[in-house]
C-alpha cells in the first residue's frame, strides 16, 4: 500500500494542475468547517471571559418581574422564605438578600446619581469582586447597620477623580432623606455573573433595616448554589417549588448566569453545526469532482493497467492502487485545509484582537470526513480499472 501511495504522489507531480484542481474542494471544505466550529467555540468563551468566572454558581430570584399573565401572584421575600428555600431545596449553600435603592450620591459639589445596594456581610466576597482599594464590610457594620459603604469604580471616579476616596465622608440622599456614609472600599472595574460593580454602590443590609425600611421585604434574593454544576437544577427546582407554594406560574424569574451560558452554548453549538453542514458540502462537491479526475486518470491510463494485469496483477491490487491514489488526494487535501482554516482563524485573532479557540475536534472529524469521501467517490473507478480486461486494454491503446 505504501509503494501504492508513493506511486500516487508521482502521478499527482506529473499533472500537478489537475491534482490541484482536485485539492481545492477538499481544502475549502475542511477549512470552512474549522473556522466556522472554532467561531462558535470563541464566541461561547468570549460570553464567559465578559461575566467572569465568578457568580456562576449563584441563581437570581426576582418578584413580579417579566410577568406574564395577569393573575399571576407576586412573591414577596421575607425571612420565612428564605427558611423554606432551605428546608425544601437541596444543594443550596447560602440565600442572601438584598434591596435596591435609588440614590444620588454627594462629595462637596460633585454627585453621582446611581443604584445604592444594600448587601448582607460576604456578598461581595461571594460574587468575587475584587476591590482596587479598602476593605469589605464585617459581620458587626451589617448586623449593628453602621453608616459605612463601598463604592464601584465610576461612582468612585466622579466623586474623587484624585483617587482619595477611603476614610471620606458621602451624603447618600434616597427618597429625599440624606444619610452620611464614610467610604471603606473602592471596588475593581469588573463584571461577575449577573452582578457588575462598575456604576453602583454598596451598603450594609442591617442600616437599610433599621434606618430606611425597618424589617423590609428583599427586593431581590442570590441563592447560592452548593457547586456551579448545581446551578441550571436549582433554577427549576425553585420555580417549581415558588409554583407550587403560590399555586399560580411566573410569580417570580428565576435566572443563573450558568443556564444563560449553557443555553447561549447550545444555541452556538446547533449554529456552529449547521453551518458546518453546509460547508460540508463543499467536500462532497470536491468527492464528485475527484471521481471525475479518477474516471478520466483510468481511461488515460488503460495501457498501464494491461500490462500490470499481463504481468499478473489481480484485480484486487489493481482496484486497491485506484483507491489509495483518490484517497491520497483528500489525505493532502485534509492536511492543507486544517492548515488554513487554522491560518485564517490565528489571522481573525489577529485582526479582532481576541483569542480564538482552535477546535481540535473539528480538525478531526473534517480530516477523516475528507478521506472517507475519497474513499468512497474513488471506488466507483477503482473497480472500473480492477474490471478492465487486459487485451481489450491493451488492444484499446
Amino acid at each position: 500500500m505504501f509503494e501504492d501511495f508513493l506511486n500516487a504522489l508521482q502521478n499527482f507531480r506529473r499533472n500537478k494542475t489537475r491534482t490541484f484542481l482536485s485539492l481545492l474542494g477538499v481544502i475549502i471544505g475542511v477549512a470552512s468547517v474549522i473556522v466556522i466550529t472554532s467561531m462558535g467555540k470563541s464566541s461561547t468563551q468570549q460570553i464567559k471571559d465578559t461575566f467572569g468566572s465568578s457568580g456562576l454558581d449563584v441563581v437570581s430570584v426576582n418578584s413580579g418581574f417579566m410577568r406574564r399573565k395577569r393573575n399571576s401572584v407576586e412573591m414577596q421575600f421575607s425571612e420565612t422564605f428564605r427558611e423554606n428555600l432551605f428546608n425544601n431545596i437541596k444543594n443550596i449553600k447560602k440565600v442572601w438578600y438584598k434591596n435596591n435603592i435609588s440614590s444620588t450620591i454627594s462629595y462637596g459639589d460633585t454627585s453621582s446619581t446611581t443604584t445604592c445596594n444594600a448587601i448582607e456581610y460576604g456578598y461581595l466576597e461571594m460574587y468575587g469582586l475584587s476591590l482596587s482599594s479598602g476593605r469589605y464590610f464585617t459581620v458587626t457594620e451589617d448586623v449593628e447597620g453602621l453608616q459605612k459603604i463601598i463604592l464601584g469604580n465610576e461612582v468612585a471616579t466622579a466623586l474623587f477623580p484624585d483617587g482619595k476616596a477611603i476614610g471620606k465622608q458621602v451624603l447618600v440622599t434616597c427618597s429625599k432623606v440624606s444619610y452620611n456614609f464614610e467610604v471603606i472600599g473602592v471596588l475593581k472595574e469588573q463584571n461577575s455573573g449577573m452582578e457588575s460593580s462598575t456604576n453602583t454602590a454598596y451598603i450594609p443590609r442591617g442600616f437599610y433595616s433599621k434606618k430606611i425600611t425597618p424589617n423590609p421585604i428583599a427586593s431581590g434574593v442570590m441563592v447560592q448554589a452548593t457547586s456551579p454544576s448545581y446551578a441550571t437544577t436549582l433554577v427549576n427546582d425553585i420555580t417549581e417549588y415558588v409554583t407550587n407554594l403560590t399555586g399560580t406560574e411566573y410569580s417570580v424569574n428565576v435566572t443563573s448566569m450558568q443556564t444563560m451560558i449553557e443555553q447561549m452554548d447550545s444555541i452556538t453549538n446547533t449554529l456552529s453545526l449547521m453551518l458546518s453542514a453546509i460547508a460540508a458540502i463543499s467536500l462532497l462537491v470536491g468527492g464528485i469532482g475527484i471521481m471525475n479526475i479518477m474516471i478520466v486518470t483510468v481511461t488515460e491510463r488503460r495501457q498501464e493497467i494491461g500490462i500490470r494485469k499481463a504481468l499478473g496483477a489481480s484485480p484486487r491490487q489493481i482496484q486497491r492502487q485506484f483507491l489509495v491514489e483518490a484517497a491520497s488526494i483528500t489525505l493532502i487535501g485534509g492536511i492543507l485545509g486544517i492548515f488554513l482554516g487554522i491560518g485564517i482563524s490565528l489571522a481573525v485573532e489577529y485582526v479582532k484582537s481576541q483569542a480564538f479557540v482552535i477546535s481540535t475536534s473539528a480538525c478531526v472529524i473534517s480530516f477523516v470526513f475528507s478521506v472517507v469521501v475519497g474513499i468512497v467517490f474513488g471506488l466507483s473507478p477503482a473497480i472500473k480499472a480492477a474490471k478492465l480486461d487486459p487485451v481489450m486494454a491493451l488492444a484499446g491503446e
